[in-house]
């Protein structure tokens, strides 16, 4: 994209752009189209002509590309009647629908995958090429899945207060997709959640941008140069964002202070304990344990136990996270890993290296596999001494 246009401005722009072409009645993937043919335009043209009204403008463009698109497809005559109805170009109007799009593409007849796409494309302004990067697979398997997601929402009405839980779902899977490509997910998903916040007021909403203010305030310290992963407690804190860090706790606190726990709420007072610790020896794992109490009542979730093991084997010892895991699925991800862990913990090094190598085999990813291997053989050189 030309340096003279403002991408940042065309990305803000898209959602609310899209949102009055569907408040007027046009069907969400026709819309989207015309939005996009418009952005084309708008890069194209603004260089040399720069609007007074950008949003105006893109309105205008976008709601002849849809009316131009609809007068040509001789299958949709039903949309003649909106021919005569194109309003007179001028300043549009202050009425934000973006909310409605979090609730569209959150809608539940998406999968996981084809939700996240339709909010990054729809919500987020990015285009089908900058989602394909990020998520690793060529640009026509992510048009294809953008294409068909929006084929599934179209002609959905909105006649019903929309989910938030499942919007912050899929805001959350943005999140986690953490970096790859030219977009940073973690930073763009930070960006989306900023906006839902100012759209709508609700308290697991912001327990959820304070949870990735949190967790993102810890991002440079993750890694070593090598690329290898660095365990929180081997972490740099000073390479911890201090300011993400005191955002999001003052997040957390007015959230906490409405009285409307949720499960975001809550991982976000884990990660807020973790960020307030000076050293990983001064971390509160007691307290943790409390929350991790919280977060299962509110989630009744398997993995929400496990790493409740954890932190109860640094709360209360070795032995009695082992005492937690063992009511655990063994089948669990990371059940292993976490078993290793609590082994090494309480002095068994060689079935602790045993359960390394295993838990390495099962992991999710290369990085994670790596970092496990390299328990094992740390504790394999220990043992060989």
């Amino acid at each position: 994209m030309p340096p003279e246009v403002n991408e940042a401005l065309l990305r803000s722009l898209t959602p609310s752009v899209l949102a009055v072409l569907v408040r007027r009645g046009a069907d969400f993937a026709a819309a989207e189209d015309a939005v996009q043919d418009a952005l084309v335009e708008a890069v194209r043209v603004w260089p040399a002509d720069p609007p007074r009204d950008a949003k105006g403008w893109l309105v205008t463009v976008a709601w002849r590309k849809f009316l131009d698109a609809s007068r040509a497809d001789t299958a949709r005559r039903r949309r003649e009647d909106l021919v005569d109805e194109e309003p007179a170009p001028g300043p549009a109007p202050a009425v934000d629908d973006t909310l409605q799009l979090y609730f569209l593409c959150a809608h539940p007849s998406l999968t996981p995958s084809s939700a996240v796409a339709l909010t990054l494309r729809a919500v987020g302004g990015l285009t089908t090429r900058q989602i394909a990067q990020a998520y690793l697979v060529p640009e026509a398997t992510m048009a294809q899945r953008i294409s068909r997601a929006k084929r599934t929402v179209s002609g959905v009405r909105f006649d019903r207060p929309g989910d938030v839980a499942t919007v912050l779902r899929v805001l959350y899977l943005v999140f986690n997709e953490g970096y790859s490509g030219d977009v940073d997910l973690a930073a763009e998903a930070i960006r989306l959640t900023r906006q839902l916040a100012v759209a709508i007021d609700h308290p697991e909403v912001a327990g959820l941008l304070a949870l990735m203010l949190l967790h993102h305030a810890r991002r440079a310290a993750r890694t070593a140069p090598d690329g290898s992963l660095v365990p929180l407690a081997e972490q740099d804190r000073g390479r911890w964002d201090t300011e993400s860090i005191a955002e999001g706790v003052e997040i957390l606190q007015a959230a906490l202070a409405r009285d409307r726990l949720g499960e975001f709420q809550a991982q976000a007072a884990i990660a807020a304990l973790h960020a307030d610790a000076p050293t990983a020896q001064e971390t509160d794992w007691v307290q943790i344990v409390e929350w991790y109490d919280e977060l299962e009542r509110l989630t009744d979730s398997p993995v929400v136990r496990l790493n409740r093991a954890v932190a109860v084997g640094e709360a209360d010892g070795p032995r009695a996270g082992m005492a937690a895991l063992a009511a655990l699925d063994q089948a669990l991800p990371r059940h292993t890993a976490v078993a290793a862990y609590l082994h090494e913990r309480d002095g068994d090094l060689t079935t602790a290296a045993q359960l390394y190598t295993e838990a390495a085999q099962k992991a999710p990813n290369l990085a994670e596999r790596d970092h496990l291997t390299r328990q094992a053989a740390r504790l394999n050189a220990r043992g060989s001494r």
